[in-house]
C-alpha cells in the first residue's frame, strides 16, 4: 500500500461526505453522517480482518459516499421503489468513488475493485463484500437501532433485527453480542433473535 496515496484518498473521501445536512452526536458534537458511519464501518472492517487489503479499506471508507443526495422519497413507497432506490445509491457511490480514486491516482484495477465492492456484487461467494455488509450491519446495530425502536412497533423491529442477522457472518454475530448497548435495546435485540425460526444464513 502506498500509504500516502491511501491517506489522500481518505481525506477526499471524507471531504467527499463533509457536505452532509444530517448529523450524529459524537462526543456531545454533531459531525456529518456520512463521515461518521464511514470512520465507523472501517472501524470494524479492521476488526473483522485485520489482514484488510486496501481496496477494501477504501471501499469501507466510501461506501455510502455522498448518500444524502438520493434520497428515499425520490422513489415510491414500498418494497419495489426500496430496491430502485437502492440500486441508484450504489450506481451513484460507485461513480463517486471512481471519481475521486481516479483524482488521487489509483490504477483502473483497484478503482474496478472498489466499485465491484461498494456494489456488493457476489457478497455471499466474496469473502471481502461479505466484510463489508458485516461492518454495515454493526454500524446500523450501534447507531440506528434506537431510532427504529421509536419508530415502528415491535413485530417490525423483530423482522428488521432477524433480517440483519441473516446477513451476518458468525464472527460478525459474536461481536454483535458484545457490544455496549443500552439495557432496553439488548433487550429487544435478544427478543427479536430468539423469536426468529428461519435457518441461519
Amino acid at each position: 500500500m502506498e500509504t500516502e496515496r491511501f491517506d489522500d484518498a481518505i481525506r477526499r473521501i471524507d471531504a467527499a461526505n463533509a457536505d452532509d445536512p444530517h448529523t450524529l452526536i459524537v462526543d456531545g458534537e454533531p459531525r456529518p453522517k456520512e463521515i461518521t458511519h464511514a470512520a465507523m464501518l472501517s472501524a470494524w472492517v479492521r476488526r473483522l480482518r485485520p489482514d484488510a487489503g486496501e481496496a477494501l479499506l477504501l471501499a469501507a471508507r466510501a461506501h455510502h459516499i455522498r448518500r444524502w443526495t438520493i434520497p428515499r422519497d425520490a422513489y415510491p413507497s414500498g418494497r419495489r421503489g426500496y430496491l430502485r432506490w437502492r440500486t441508484a445509491l450504489q450506481a451513484m457511490h460507485a461513480d463517486e468513488v471512481g471519481r475521486v480514486l481516479q483524482e488521487a491516482g489509483y490504477d483502473s484495477d483497484t478503482i474496478a475493485r472498489v466499485q465491484q465492492l461498494v456494489r456488493k456484487h457476489n457478497l455471499k461467494r466474496d469473502p471481502e463484500a461479505q466484510t463489508l455488509e458485516d461492518g454495515l450491519c454493526l454500524v446500523f446495530l450501534e447507531t440506528q437501532f434506537a431510532d427504529l425502536r421509536a419508530r415502528y412497533p415491535e413485530a417490525k423491529i423483530a423482522d428488521i433485527v432477524q433480517k440483519t442477522w441473516r446477513k451476518m457472518s458468525p464472527a460478525a454475530r459474536e461481536l454483535a453480542l458484545e457490544l455496549d448497548l443500552p439495557s432496553d435495546e439488548r433487550e429487544a435485540l435478544e427478543q427479536a433473535l430468539a423469536g426468529d425460526s428461519a435457518p441461519s444464513a
